[in-house]
């Protein structure tokens, strides 16, 4: 049971990898100058074991950091960390509650802990991750001290929940711990209820969620004008022919935007699909 839940996650970042176009993301058909496919591949290959070890039981921080470790290595850059904060926790619930559902993931996070936000605090160790400027109110606390933070957030006494979610204004993968997963289940019921092919459907997700909400990815790296432009670019391509969208992911790559945040959100949700039953 344990191995497929992990099956699941694995399969969910390749599946969200493969799919084409996703405007501006890495896919098989597109590279960026210092981001490859294979790299990705190489990704979801590492991050197993932590994946293994959060269907096992492990304590989510535990799990984390493990799959970073492992997907750094393996990738030799950050490839999927966004991804991996959303998919420990789902595939956690899932081994606890026996399916995927926003109470299950709600639960696990409630349940984080002061050691699992010093794992959390560690894994930034491994890759280099853009991250948001920290609230006001965590001073000693920004992700990017890695391990030297750990005292402050020891003696504040905060769980990995707490830590996260303090960044939801501005961070799209915190906002889905904030909103115990609301994009990724309503994601998650798209790509099930769809008729064309599922790579289709993935990229349609994608386009749809780009469209929705402006991504905290391409904020963080080019502001919020740049951002929202994006978003309202995805709109305008919801219902476009397949060339037109095809040569929008061409531009955004050559401008080196890239929108990782609507990606993760992807993969979380084809990981709840197929924990759903979503066959290919």
């Amino acid at each position: 049971m344990t191995h497929g839940i992990a099956d699941d996650a694995q399969l969910a970042l390749l599946l969200e990898l493969a799919a084409t176009p996703k405007p501006g993301n890495v896919d098989r058909e597109r590279d960026h100058p210092d981001l490859r496919f294979e790299q990705f591949l190489a990704g979801a290959v590492g991050a197993r074991p932590g994946l293994d070890a959060a269907a096992a039981g492990a304590p989510v921080g535990t799990a984390f950091e493990t799959a970073v470790a492992g997907m750094a290595a393996r990738a030799r850059d950050n490839t999927q960390f966004g991804a991996l904060l959303l998919l420990t926790p789902l595939v956690s619930a899932v081994a606890v509650a026996g399916e995927a559902t926003r109470a299950a993931a709600a639960d696990v996070l409630e349940a984080t802990t002061v050691d699992d936000a010093a794992r959390f605090y560690r894994a930034f160790e491994h890759t280099d991750v853009r991250v948001a400027d920290p609230p006001d109110d965590f001073a000693g606390l920004d992700v990017r001290r890695g391990a030297d933070a750990i005292p402050t957030l020891r003696s504040r006494g905060l769980t990995l929940s707490e830590v996260v979610v303090a960044s939801a204004p501005a961070d799209g993968v915190a906002r889905e711990w904030a909103t115990d997963f609301e994009r990724t289940f309503d994601a998650a019921d798209s790509l099930r209820t769809g008729t064309a092919p599922l790579p289709a459907r993935i990229s349609e997700t994608f386009l749809r969620l780009l469209a929705d909400t402006p991504d905290a990815l391409v904020a963080a790296r080019h502001g919020h004008d740049v951002a929202e432009r994006v978003s309202d670019r995805a709109a305008e391509l919801v219902d476009a022919d397949r060339a037109d969208v095809e040569a929008w992911a061409d531009r955004l790559v050559e401008a080196g935007i890239n929108p990782g945040t609507t990606a993760d959100v992807v993969a979380a949700a084809l990981f709840v699909a197929l924990s759903r039953g979503l066959r290919r």
